[in-house]
């Protein structure tokens, strides 16, 4: 039986470049993720990673300040979050 968190496969995990130390990935790997994430400039020892899927990134980033634009969701007027996640689905429409 699998930990609580773990999975089977391991997925890519885009993280942002505030979350590239090493125990955030470390954390991320023994999740069975694979942290993507560009190292900083000054590191001593960078890695590679998925550049074409690190631009994706921005989409994410992109559809979250979208969905924030809605007063609604932003300040969380609604107390059940069957009606907050239906809300969600009606602004991504």
């Amino acid at each position: 039986m699998d930990t609580v968190g773990t999975q089977k496969t391991v997925i890519p995990l885009v993280m942002d470049k505030a979350y590239e130390d090493d125990y955030t990935r470390y954390i991320a790997q023994m999740l069975k993720f694979d942290p993507i994430v560009p190292p900083k400039s000054n590191r001593k020892e960078p890695w590679e990673y998925d550049k074409e899927l690190y631009k994706l990134r921005n989409q994410v980033e992109r559809l979250f300040r979208l969905i924030q634009g809605f007063r609604r969701v932003f300040c969380r007027f609604d107390k059940l979050d069957v009606i907050y996640i239906a809300f969600i689905q009606l602004a991504l429409v």
